[in-house]
């Protein structure tokens, strides 16, 4: 039983798909009514794309409904800021690798801002991290499981029995990855890198006692995870390409370092697809997020990923966007009819039990979306006089509240003036000009949504 600010106990079991058990599993906090949620987050040498946005909103919208339920919910979503790639990118622009990292966390966050979702609990930064990162590499090679190597530490994955578990992959059919570099040190190919010395090209590096230079990719995440959350946490999330090996990996680590598992339950969102391959940067094939917004519109894109269940691949095409750019059009429609306040309809209830259910089965959005507008059908049926407090409370768990408020206020010149400023910027594609120009329509009380029928300003008083 857990405590619920709407019923008093929640009688719901929540259940998400665990990757190594391969069923679905009741979450059981270590302590009552807390859960503790870390979601691995990008590494920040380039702008973010659709598809990294994807586990940033599948968790946070999970976050919300588990505060609902009356969880207290800790929610981690990391940002890698020490990896080769950014090494690389930065060497290709003739920068700081840490002022790339900087500037693309920054991006980063303001991109994510604007999906209008509010932030996680904490963002620990890996560079921040290193003194736990290096006592947790210490430990394990304490334990026997780590051995050093001309100022590289590797784990040793044959020592622990239990590796594949979460991937459910052979050993020996396994690939870390990390191609020749250190092969020549490693005892066993298998074995995957915790700490490398520093290179030439490398203008970034921290001591430690093997060597001045910096952390593996899969150790930063198992040290963020520990120091902020314990060791046992409730949910460890991120993208299905993360399996294996950043997760495999991660898990091995920790559980041989500490004697006890990182987390409970391992869940993993689908990709998100373009021309029917991953999006991703090294394809080619990409979406940044900063320009889908602005094509599409924040509750759209909402309404586009809701639309999917998280742990199956999602097409990113125009025949999707504008399927939700129509659901949001027609929940906007609906609004205008609708009360402030309770609605005495009788189908309302179990429509809106039906929603929260499907919520807790697997975090079933889809299922969800189809009682949202099996509501909204049987409001437009009813023609007036209909509350909009349920709905308001189901869309609020997929962020989507504000597309009850499409009725505006008088809109003052001063404001809608910035606002075709801003549609002149974005039609130039100068989406710098066009944020700052938001910005200062935030400034006025006014937010702007973007939406295939253009611009809508909603007053923030």
């Amino acid at each position: 039983m857990i405590l619920s600010d709407r019923v008093g106990w929640s009688l719901r079991t929540i259940t998400l798909h665990d990757t190594p058990s391969g069923r679905l599993r009741p979450i059981a906090p270590r302590q009552p009514g807390r859960i503790g949620i870390y979601a691995c987050g990008p590494t920040v040498y380039g702008p973010i794309h659709v598809g990294n946005a994807r586990p940033f909103v599948v968790f946070s919208l999970l976050k919300r409904f588990l505060v609902h339920e009356g969880y207290d919910v800790t929610f981690v979503a990391n940002i890698t800021d020490v990896n080769d790639k950014i090494y690389d990118a930065a060497r290709a622009e003739g920068i700081d690798s840490a002022r790339l990292a900087r500037e693309m966390a920054q991006r980063y966050i303001a991109d994510t801002d604007a999906l209008g979702l509010g932030r996680p609990d904490r963002e620990p930064l890996a560079s921040e991290t290193i003194g736990e990162i290096v006592g947790l590499i210490e430990r394990l090679i304490e334990r026997g499981h780590a051995y050093r190597a001309n100022g590289d530490v590797y784990f040793a994955v044959r020592t622990y029995p239990q590796y594949g578990q979460i991937s459910h992959q052979q050993v020996e059919q396994m690939d870390q990855g990390e191609g020749l570099e250190g092969s020549e040190r490693k005892r066993d190919p298998l074995d995957f890198a915790l700490w490398k010395a520093h290179k030439p090209g490398e203008d970034t590096a921290w001591d430690s006692p093997w060597s001045r230079g910096r952390p593996g990719w899969h150790i930063e995440c198992s040290a963020m995870a520990e120091s902020l959350l314990g060791l046992d946490f409730e949910i460890h999330g991120g993208g299905a390409d993360l399996i294996f090996p950043h997760h495999e990996n991660e898990a091995a680590q920790t559980c041989a370092a500490r004697g006890a598992p990182l987390a409970r339950i391992w869940v993993h969102n689908g990709m998100v697809r373009l021309d029917r391959q991953k999006m991703a940067k090294s394809v080619g094939n990409i979406s940044f997020l900063r320009e889908a917004l602005h094509a599409h519109g924040r509750d759209a894109l909402l309404l586009y990923f809701c639309g999917g269940h998280y742990r199956q691949p999602i097409e990113f095409d125009d025949q999707r966007l504008e399927q939700a750019a129509a659901s949001v059009r027609r929940v906007r429609e609906a609004a205008r009819t609708l009360e402030d306040g309770p609605s005495p309809a009788p189908w309302s209830a179990p429509l809106k039990s039906d929603f929260f259910d499907a919520l807790a089965e697997d975090f079933n959005t889809p299922r969800a979306l189809a009682a949202v507008f099996g509501w909204v059908s049987e409001a437009n049926r009813a023609g007036s006089g209909v509350g909009d407090a349920d709905l308001r409370e189901m869309l609020g768990m997929l962020g989507l509240a504000n597309l009850l408020d499409a009725r505006q206020a008088h809109v003052p010149a001063d404001v809608r003036e910035l606002s075709a400023a801003r549609e002149r910027a974005r039609a130039a594609r100068d989406y710098a000009q066009a944020d700052a120009l938001r910005d200062a329509i935030h400034a006025r009380g006014w937010e702007v949504r973007d939406g295939p029928a253009g611009p809508e300003l909603l007053s923030r008083s």
